[in-house]
């Protein structure tokens, strides 16, 4: 017989969850503090990333930062504040960054890419949310400069070892794929095992899926407490309602340590800010493309083009720098012929906020200190390319079936020290 499951946060994660839990034959309630319509899981760059195999915490990412920290348009920024939470993030991201470390995370993160691919394809193929961009043109890593050439080509080297499809371009051939390039560029990497989407049409779709299923979605109902009995969770309470549960998925991003605080949970979590700037009108951009020295994605979505970058830990906050989307702005132009991302398109210009854990590898999995609480969230810029296999992981602890990857290094009682 199915459980009552109270999932706690509305975006990619949240809905996913959602959706295989009730697959599983469980009775499923979406709460979010939000209108469920806004946030990370709308204005990210639409990729599902197998590629994308080194984690954020890699050796020197900290030391970038250091150097950016007092330059608030550089791609990764970390605002100076003494916040002893951030702080101790800070730490166990220093301690996380090692190559062994990373090395032992590379062929999970493509392993969970992987899986996750193949479930977007399961969902578009099974009709459940009607039609949706899934694009299978891969990814271009474009760069200008030999150490970006020659740090990406490692990259590419490790990922074919793991069973990735992948080939370096030169210029010439680049040319024939992706026309209008700024002539300083100097080649790319095609990760051919990658894809993309629109994030703006998925979210809708799946929440329309869901509701006609019969899963409950209550929109601008935050977690304000927890009814509890030894250790464990009885119902979510939000104002005078008490959502009562059998199982509780925490999956609310950069708000879960917040939430988690009312239990008296402790988990290491930062806000990550992105950007996006969204052109309705034809560009020159052909294929989704990161462009390395700027550490800016483009995608070409259904009807549009989107512009996104930055990891900013600046706390939780909505705050648009113009000057951070003035960087991203000049970036495109200074890849793509002719292309001038124009004022009022920069006005419009989006956030999100990404959690991040110390280490870059989500929170998949169980508490130890209570007992049917589930954690699905930290998954940092992997969040829209992990929803479908995160989904899939909770509805697997949740119903007692193994699961379809181990959960060990994703492991939310996991040390970093």
């Amino acid at each position: 017989m199915g459980k009552k499951v109270v999932v706690i946060g509305g975006g990619i994660m949240g809905l996913s969850c959602a959706y295989y839990l009730h697959k599983e034959g469980h009775q499923v309630t979406v709460m979010d503090q939000s209108g469920m319509d806004a946030g990370a899981s709308y204005v990210n760059a639409g990729y599902l990333t197998p590629s994308h195999i080194v984690p954020l915490a890699a050796p020197g990412v900290m030391l970038k930062g250091l150097k950016w920290m007092f330059n608030s348009s550089s791609p990764f920024y970390m605002k100076p504040r003494l916040d002893k939470d951030f702080l101790r993030w800070a730490w166990y991201f220093y301690r996380s960054a090692t190559t062994d470390k990373v090395e032992r995370a590379m062929p999970l993160i493509a392993d969970i890419n992987l899986l996750s691919r193949e479930l977007y394809q399961e969902m578009h193929q099974s009709g459940d949310l009607g039609d949706f961009q899934l694009e299978q043109s891969g990814l271009l890593m474009l760069y200008k400069s030999l150490p970006a050439a020659h740090a990406e080509r490692r990259v590419m080297d490790r990922a074919i070892e793991l069973g990735l499809e992948a080939t370096a371009l030169n210029r010439a051939e680049l040319d024939v794929l992706q026309p209008g390039l700024s002539p300083d560029i100097e080649g790319a990497i095609h990760y051919l095992c990658d894809r993309h989407t629109t994030p703006g049409e998925v979210m809708p779709l799946l929440q329309k899926y869901l509701k006609n299923a019969g899963v409950r979605l209550l929109a601008h109902t935050p977690a304000e407490g927890f009814r509890t009995e030894g250790n464990r969770l009885l119902a979510v309470t939000s104002g005078s309602q008490a959502i009562e549960a059998d199982e509780v998925v925490l999956a609310a991003g950069s708000w879960s340590s917040g939430v988690a605080r009312q239990l008296d949970l402790r988990i290491s979590l930062q806000a990550g800010k992105g950007y996006r700037i969204d052109i309705h009108r034809d560009t020159p951009i052909k294929y989704p493309a990161v462009l390395m020295e700027s550490k800016v994605a483009v995608t070409p979505m259904r009807g549009f083009t989107r512009i996104a970058g930055t990891m900013e830990f600046s706390g939780i906050n909505h705050e648009i720098r113009q000057n951070r989307v003035a960087a991203i702005a000049r970036a495109a132009g200074d890849y793509y012929e002719g292309l001038e991302i124009r004022q009022e398109e920069r006005e419009q210009a989006a956030c999100g906020l990404r959690p991040v854990t110390p280490d870059g590898l989500p929170y998949i999995g169980r508490v130890a200190h209570w007992q049917n609480l589930s954690l699905a969230t930290g998954h940092a810029m992997m969040g829209w390319s992990l929803g479908p296999v995160t989904g899939k992981l909770i509805s697997e602890v949740i119903s007692g079936s193994p699961t379809s990857l181990s959960l060990e290094m994703l492991s939310p009682e996991r040390r970093f020290t």
